[in-house]
C-alpha cells in the first residue's frame, strides 16, 4: 500500500508520489540556535523523523535536510546580553540541540545547513525577485517581497492576502516598506549588527529568505515535503512559498506537512510565555528519554497533545512493556514445536502497523498494533507455548518495526564487572544467600542493569539511570 499524507496546501489526504522514486527528499525547519529547544519544538523534529524513518522502512531513499537558523533577532540580542558574538552564542545552543536530538534518538539529518555559510545562495535569491520584479528596495537597504505582485499569497495558510500579516519576526514599523504586508527579504546595515557584503548590498537576511534558498541549495527548486509546526504555515511558510515560486516559476514542495502544538497546562508550550520543559531537565530529574521520545510519538502529529507527569508516566510504562518482553524474548529457551499461531499473530502487528503509518503517518494505531503483538507474545511466554525459534522470529519483528519507532533497548554488551555482578548474584541465589542475591540486584539497578528471575533463570535488561 503507497503512504497518504493530508497535504496543507490542498487541504486533501492524497497518495505519496516522489518526484523521483530513487530519491525522496525532505526538508524540515530546524531550530533558531539562540537557546535550548524545548520539548514542543521537539515534537516537530521527531515528528519529521517519524516520517524520514517510515519513508525509509518502506523502501525509500530519503535525502533530509533540516536547516539551522544562526542569523536572528533573538540571537544577536543575546550576543549583546553576554558579551559574545552571534557564532558564539549559536555554537553553543546548537551544540545542545544536537545532544537532545541524540538523546531523544533523532536521525541525524543528511544534512544541517546554517544560515550563516548560504549567504551567497540568499543574496543570488534576493537579485532574481529584484529583477523580476517580485521585490523592491528601502531608502536603508533593505529588500522587501511585494505580495501585491503575488495573486497566489495566502493558498497555503487559506488566507486572504488583503489580510493584515500576524507573527512577524520584524515589527511593522522597524522598516520604511510599501506596504505593512510585505516582508523583509533582505535588512539594511545596523549599528552593532553582524553584516556581511553581497550583490544586493551590506546588510544580512531575513528569516524566510533562509529557509527557501537552504532548501533549493541541497534538494533542488522542487522537492517531495517540507513539514514544521503548525505555528509556521503564516507566515513563514507562506512566505517561502511566494518568494521561491516567484524566484523559480516552478511548484515549491509537493506535500506541506505540519504538526499541531504541544500544550502544558492547557496552554501551548512556548519560550515566550515560559510555559516550557527541556528535554535534559526532564532527564536530569530522572524522566527516560525514550519515555519522551515515547510521549511525543504516540499520538497522530496533526492532534494538539498535552505533556504532563501524567503523559510521561503512561509513556514509561509503555516502554517498560516494550523492554520487559525484549529481554524475555532474548533470553527465552523451550524444546517444544513452534507454535502455529504465532505467524499470523506476527504478520497481523506488522500489518496494523503499516496501515496506520501509510494512513498519514497516524502513530496512535501503528503503536496499538505493536502493544497487542506485545500482550500476545507475553501470554505465549507465560504458557510456555512458542518455541526458542519462535521468540527469536518475534525479537525480529520488533527490531525491524524499531527502525522507525527508535525505542528499544541499546544492545551494546555489558561491561565485564557488571557481567561478573550477574554472575555472582546468580551463584549466591544458587546458594540461597537471599541478602547477597538482594545487594547484587540493588547494585546493578543502580548501574542501570535490571536484572529478574525467570524460568529461564536470571534476565537482565538495561536501564536509564537519571544523570547527576
Amino acid at each position: 500500500m503507497t503512504p497518504r499524507f493530508l497535504d496543507t496546501l490542498s487541504g486533501e489526504q492524497m497518495p505519496f508520489s516522489p518526484l523521483d522514486p530513487a530519491n525522496v527528499r525532505v526538508y524540515s525547519c530546524g531550530p533558531t540556535v539562540y537557546g535550548p529547544a524545548h520539548v514542543g519544538n521537539f515534537r516537530s523534529f521527531l515528528f519529521a523523523d517519524l516520517l524520514v524513518r517510515y519513508l525509509r522502512y518502506r523502501g525509500y531513499a530519503v535525502t533530509w535536510v533540516m536547516n539551522i537558523t544562526d542569523v536572528d533577532d533573538k540571537i544577536i540580542r543575546g550576543a549583546r546580553a553576554d558579551g559574545s558574538t552571534i557564532g558564539e552564542v549559536a555554537e553553543r545552543w546548537t551544540a545542545r540541540f544536537l545532544e537532545d536530538a541524540a538523546t531523544l534518538r533523532m536521525t541525524m539529518p543528511d544534512v544541517l545547513p546554517r544560515a550563516t555559510a548560504h549567504i551567497t545562495e540568499m543574496a543570488d535569491l534576493i537579485a532574481t525577485l529584484l529583477e523580476r520584479g517580485y521585490a523592491y528596495r528601502t531608502d536603508d537597504a533593505s529588500v522587501f517581497f511585494r505580495i501585491a505582485s503575488w495573486p497566489a499569497y495566502g493558498r497555503l495558510a487559506h488566507l486572504d492576502p488583503a489580510e493584515m500579516r500576524v507573527g512577524e519576526r520584524v515589527e511593522s514599523d522597524e522598516y520604511a516598506k510599501d506596504d505593512v504586508r510585505d516582508f523583509a527579504l533582505w535588512k539594511g546595515p545596523k549599528p552593532d549588527e553582524p553584516s556581511w557584503e553581497t550583490k544586493v548590498g551590506p546588510g544580512r537576511p531575513g528569516w524566510h529568505i533562509e529557509c527557501s534558498a537552504m532548501s533549493m541549495r541541497y534538494l533542488g527548486p522542487s522537492f517531495d515535503i517540507h513539514t514544521g509546526g503548525v505555528d509556521l504555515v503564516f507566515p513563514h511558510h507562506e512566505d517561502e512559498m511566494a518568494q521561491s515560486e516567484a524566484a523559480t516559476g516552478v511548484p515549491f514542495v509537493g506535500t506541506w506537512m505540519h504538526c499541531a502544538h504541544l500544550q502544558m497546562g492547557g496552554e501551548k508550550m512556548a519560550k515566550s510565555t515560559g510555559n516550557i520543559a527541556r528535554v535534559a531537565d526532564l532527564v536530569a530529574s530522572g524522566v527516560s528519554p525514550r519515555a519522551i521520545r515515547y510521549a511525543l510519538l504516540a499520538a497522530h502529529y496533526r492532534m494538539a497533545l498535552s505533556f504532563s507527569e501524567d503523559s510521561l508516566q503512561a509513556a514509561a510504562s509503555a516502554v517498560e512493556r516494550l523492554d520487559s518482553l525484549w529481554a524475555a524474548l532474548a533470553a527465552y529457551r523451550a524444546d517444544v514445536p513452534d507454535d502455529p499461531t504465532l505467524p499470523a499473530v506476527l504478520d497481523a502487528a506488522r500489518a496494523g502497523f503499516e496501515a496506520g503509518l501509510d494512513d498519514d503517518l497516524n502513530a496512535s494505531p501503528a503503536f496499538a498494533a505493536v502493544f497487542e503483538m506485545v500482550r500476545e507474545a507475553n501470554r505465549r511466554i507465560a504458557a510456555r507455548a512458542i518455541s526458542t525459534a519462535d521468540a527469536g522470529r518475534a525479537r525480529e519483528l520488533l527490531a525491524d518495526l524499531d527502525r522507525v519507532l527508535g525505542l528499544l533497548p541499546d544492545e551494546e554488551a555489558l561491561d565485564p564487572d557488571l557481567i561478573a555482578m550477574i554472575e555472582a548474584r546468580g551463584a549466591a541465589r544458587a546458594a540461597r544467600d537471599w541478602a547477597e542475591s538482594d545487594r547484587l540486584r540493588a547494585e546493578l539497578l543502580d548501574r542501570g542493569v535490571a536484572v529478574e528471575d525467570t524460568r529461564d533463570g536470571q534476565r537482565w535488561r538495561r536501564v536509564e539511570v537519571p544523570r547527576g
